[in-house]
């Protein structure tokens, strides 16, 4: 693992970050967000929207990192349903809906149903992980008062534990085809983030910017797949801290343990945000040595993308940064390196 190549000094960090999809990137910047998926017919869709803004909140250090961290489970469960939705539109099977779903829609209409796929899916998602990740290795990790009393080393068993399920999981998933197209689309989006950080700057209205011109597959083909900004860093990152906090607690009874490690995640989401940004703007051998865990992780989570992958992630990162409201719209395949775009659906 070459660090200079991931942490690049000369590079200027952005606040974009990204989500990979179903056939497909997410982008987000401060302004705006863009969504692109590639079709059956080669096409690139693109929908873009205005970023939420959060005011005051996102700048309380520890609160904004409990506020990303809710919004992006939610924000990105709508974005992965959003990319499937594109591809069945564009598919030529046609989609059955059950009973209950035809029931729902009747009843309550489209949009209500589609909330409440997203709710039930981010509940779903919520009551797996902290049953898995959280209940499971603290239960499992009594076994260790066998052996020890010491608290120091029980609480680090439940944490390597946890650890391990995770990896485990993550090691799993990837075998599966979609996830092994998603995982390739991950690493396109790293790629295309450091290519975009380390454009020449030009002069600009108020003041430098990158020149969008100089961001060509060729550029970002010579980027790593794995970014210290990453999700699955984060991830990382409130793993290792959780360790450090229950340390703290001792080892009380069980549901004493449920109760104070549920209590502590949105103190823990804070840190490990606070964090993963402070890596992404600083390259200093601590970020590297607490960044390691992320990054070795990131080597199961992304993978080398194709042209095309990367010419989708260009394509999201141009949609971000035009000035054009938001809007729908496709790019053929002949002219998906102009810019601004102007094929409208």
């Amino acid at each position: 693992m070459d660090l200079k190549k991931i942490f690049i000094k000369d590079a200027c960090p952005t606040k974009m970050g990204g989500q990979a999809v179903m056939e497909g990137i997410m982008m987000k910047g401060e302004a705006k967000t863009a969504l692109a998926v590639r079709i059956p017919n080669g096409d690139i869709v693109i929908e873009t929207k205005k970023t939420k803004a959060y005011g005051k909140w996102m700048k309380v250090p520890l609160v904004r990192g409990v506020v990303a961290f809710v919004d992006s489970l939610v924000y990105g469960t709508k974005t992965l349903m959003n990319s499937a939705d594109i591809l069945e539109q564009y598919d030529d099977e046609e989609y059955e809906p059950g009973r209950f779903e035809i029931w729902f829609e009747n009843k309550f209409g489209s949009e209500a149903l589609w909330k409440l796929l997203i709710y039930v899916s981010v509940a779903v998602a919520l009551a797996f992980s902290i049953g898995v990740f959280i209940l499971l290795p603290t239960w499992v990790a009594s076994i260790a008062k066998l052996v020890t009393t010491n608290v120091i080393w029980i609480n680090l068993v439940e944490g390597l534990l946890r650890i391990a399920l995770f990896i485990g999981y993550i090691w799993a998933v990837s075998f599966m085809p979609d996830m092994k197209r998603v995982f390739r689309y991950h690493g396109a989006e790293h790629k295309t983030i450091h290519a975009f950080e380390n454009l020449p700057q030009e002069p600009q209205d108020g003041g430098k910017g990158p020149d969008l011109k100089g961001l060509t597959v060729e550029e970002c083909r010579q980027y790593p797949t794995l970014h210290p900004r990453c999700g699955t860093s984060f991830l990382m990152f409130v793993f290792i801290i959780a360790l450090a906090c229950h340390v703290l607690l001792g080892w009380p009874v069980l549901w004493v343990r449920i109760v104070t490690r549920l209590l502590l995640l949105p103190v823990i989401a804070g840190l490990s945000y606070e964090l993963l940004k402070w890596a992404g703007r600083s390259d200093n051998w601590v970020v590297k040595i607490l960044s390691m865990p992320g990054l070795w992780l990131q080597k199961i989570t992304t993978a080398e993308p194709d042209d095309d992958m990367l010419e989708v992630a260009i394509t999201a990162v141009k949609a971000v940064c035009d000035d054009t409201p938001p809007r729908k719209y496709t790019v053929k395949p002949e002219t998906r390196y102009e810019y601004p775009h102007v094929w409208e659906i």
